[in-house]
């Protein structure tokens, strides 16, 4: 864990910017060919890809996307059709800076001065190093990681990028949604005590499913269907509860010491749902003694709840990704109630905020740190659950369990492979504990 000092460091520095605070020392924010035009790279080229695109062009900025990546062609052709259809020749990227295949980031990324990274979470810290060794600024989405050593591995990246002062932004939006900015900085304030408890929640329906295909190996089956392999996503604890996972350690300003939970598959069991679990349940201790339970499910027809809520010694409060941050004294008083009327897409609000950093050549933004250790956080929680035990924080980051495979192509196998009917083991919680941590 680190040091007290460095944790009241970032708490007191970030409660307002969601960023650690950084010299703004400047830096060049002049680019290719002595021109003020931001060059973009965009790495990953499906939904979410081209939406963080979509909104780097729309962070008010002179910016524009001039290559793009993908391992899928048809992914790549979409993501160009559709954004050049939206923003005209704010997309240059001729057939020249389209780049396909296993390698295509490197291509994508020295053509560019900030790059995109949102590909799937397995791939990050690969590309990330690449992109801090070309010396990009970056903005990457969650998770950073999927399993302990691509968080060591972006950890040692975020270092070099904090030495060449590149900025990077993680897509954990909530940290840049006004709503949660004003909220934990009254909290941080001590509006309502110390927190002692919470619960943390994404509970939904689940997400798609794309059917096997004739002639496709299980390289590309997988990739195709990366939500359900850990090599890929890390299940929807890393990939997606990551986000109230990062809630609960923002608004204590620390990190867990030990987690422990349980999980299963109960709903979504059959061979379209790969290895992963469908719901989680853990609790998240923090060295106060004080314990935040993180609860997560995919079940279909079942409510829906994505919020927060912690429990103060002088109060309580509410966050949720709507726009609310409620708080009540110990009485139940309200003290505050945020008012989310003309607050910015926090989605784009990311983008914005970088890219105004970049042109103005200040090295403001470095989110690599909480970015990792958040998604280090549901790695963790993701491995109790997986094997039935109480795992420490300090052990855990001594892990090398390596979940990728051992070659990226197409007529490689990964490490986890079909049995006969075409089923996926599910990890058994007491059972080969020592492949998931």
């Amino acid at each position: 864990m680190e040091s007290c000092n460095r944790r009241e460091f970032i708490k007191a520095s970030s409660v307002l910017t969601g960023t650690a605070a950084l010299s703004t020392s400047n830096i060049s924010s002049v680019f290719a060919g002595g021109s003020d035009v931001i060059r973009i790279a965009l790495v990953g080229c499906g939904g979410r890809g081209t939406g963080a695109a979509s909104d780097a062009l729309q962070s008010g900025q002179n910016v524009k996307l001039v290559a793009l990546a993908d391992v899928f062609q048809d992914n790549l052709d979409k993501a160009y059709t559709n954004l050049s259809k939206k923003f005209g020749d704010k997309v240059d990227v001729p057939e020249s800076r389209r780049y396909v295949g296993f390698d295509a980031y490197k291509h994508a990324i020295k053509d560019a001065d900030v790059v995109l990274l949102v590909t799937p979470p397995g791939f990050r810290p690969i590309h990330f190093e690449e992109a801090v060794k070309q010396g990009k600024h970056v903005f990457m989405e969650k998770s950073v990681a999927v399993d302990v050593p691509g968080v060591r591995r972006v950890l040692e990246a975020g270092k070099i990028a904090e030495q060449k002062k590149l900025n990077v932004v993680v897509g954990l939006q909530r940290r840049y949604q006004y709503n949660y900015r004003e909220g934990i900085k009254r909290v941080h304030e001590g509006a309502i005590g110390d927190i002692v408890a919470g619960q943390v929640f994404w509970n939904s329906g689940g997400v798609w499913v794309r059917p096997r295909k004739p002639g496709q190996t299980e390289m590309e089956y997988q990739m195709r269907n990366w939500y359900y392999f850990n090599w890929l996503c890390g299940d929807h604890i890393v990939e997606q509860h990551v986000h109230n996972i990062d809630v609960a350690n923002w608004i204590k300003g620390k990190y867990p010491v030990s987690i422990q939970g349980v999980g299963s598959r109960a709903h979504r069991v059959g061979k379209d749902y790969g290895e992963i679990y469908d719901n989680f349940s853990v609790e998240l201790t923090y060295d106060d003694g004080s314990v935040i339970n993180s609860q997560c499910c995919h079940f279909e027809g079942s409510f829906n709840r994505v919020d927060e809520t912690f429990q103060g010694t002088k109060g309580r409060i509410y966050l949720s990704a709507g726009g609310q941050a409620i708080l009540w004294d110990h009485k139940g008083r309200e003290i505050y109630r945020h008012d989310p009327q003309g607050n910015p897409n926090p989605y784009r609000q990311e983008h914005v905020e970088l890219f105004e950093a970049i042109a103005k050549g200040e090295y403001k933004f470095n989110n690599t740190e909480y970015g990792a250790y958040s998604s280090l956080t549901g790695i963790i929680g993701r491995a109790a659950c997986y094997t039935g035990k109480v795992i420490k924080w300090e052990e855990a980051l001594k892990s090398n369990v390596d979940l990728l495979p051992e070659k990226f192509d197409w007529n490689a196998n990964p490490k986890v492979m079909p049995d006969e009917n075409g089923m996926y083991a599910a990890p058994i919680p007491g059972v080969n504990t020592d492949k998931h941590i």
